[in-house]
Formats: structure tokens, C-alpha cells, sequence
């Protein structure tokens, strides 16, 4: 069985929401001419996050991005995807009409809406699709603390 790269850390602890959220719309990649396009160049894959009440599900499309291409870092309030996807070779005597692929480095950074148990996680990579279920840690548990005298 393959694995996908998954680290744990607190490196992502940092980092606030409202901070990504600015970042990626001042530096957000736009679809530019391959003429005009530098060697290192990066682009934010789309992605869907969903909950149920036991889980958050994320889903990334990563078509051509193949599995050791790609590692996944998550803690209990983020989870930072990247990878490179690399630029298919260009047909000899070509002319590009339009050209909206992006290829090169990516990374996606997501903040999540509650504390997930970093213990419960899987991944899977299947036809350009990644899907990572994350088990969230139950907000509502209460913890009897008995009280001595004294």
C-alpha cells in the first residue's frame, strides 16, 4: 500500500486566518500567457471543505499532480497541502490559443473550524482528487473536577 506524506506539527499554530485570507487574494496566481510566465511560479489548487458533526472533510482538485508530488502537514487547527505539478512539454511548431493550466510549486494553507484529533486522520489520491478526512475533537465532553476541602 502507498502512503501519503503526512506531517504533525505546530509550525501552521502561527498563522491566523484573516492572515491567509489577505495573502492569498494580494498574491493569488492568475492565468497568464506561457510567454510571460517565469521557471518558478506558483498557483492555489481548488479545494471544498465540508463537515458532519463527527468530521471535516477536505477535498482538493490536484489533476496531474502525481502522489510523492505531494505532502500534507496538518495540526489541530490547520492543514497546509503542497506539491508541484510539473509543466507538460510543448508540442514542436505550436501557438497557444489559450492557456489556463497552471503548473509548478503549490501550496494551500486551510484554517479549520474546529480542533481535529491529529491521531484520526486519513488521506486518499484517486484520479486527481485528494480527500482527507479529518475526526474532530468533541467540543461538548465535559469533565466532572471533584473539589477536596482544604
Amino acid at each position: 500500500m502507498d502512503y501519503i506524506k503526512i506531517r504533525f506539527g505546530d509550525d501552521l499554530e502561527r498563522l491566523s486566518a484573516s492572515f491567509e485570507k489577505a495573502f492569498q487574494d494580494i498574491f493569488r496566481t492568475r492565468p497568464v500567457s506561457p510567454m510571460f510566465t517565469t521557471s518558478e511560479r506558483s498557483w492555489v489548487p481548488q479545494m471544498d471543505i465540508y463537515e458532519t458533526p463527527e468530521e471535516i472533510i477536505i477535498l482538493a482538485e490536484l489533476a496531474g499532480v502525481e502522489k510523492d508530488q505531494l505532502e500534507v502537514e496538518i495540526n489541530r487547527k490547520a492543514v497546509r497541502i503542497h506539491g508541484d505539478r510539473p509543466c507538460l512539454t510543448r508540442i514542436e511548431k505550436s501557438t497557444y490559443r489559450l492557456a489556463e493550466i497552471q503548473y509548478g510549486r503549490f501550496e494551500r494553507i486551510l484554517f479549520l473550524p474546529s480542533p481535529i484529533d491529529t491521531e484520526t486522520v486519513s488521506a486518499s489520491f484517486s484520479n486527481g482528487l485528494l480527500r482527507i478526512h479529518l475526526a474532530k475533537i468533541p467540543g461538548d465532553v465535559v469533565h466532572a473536577v471533584p473539589v477536596s476541602e482544604g
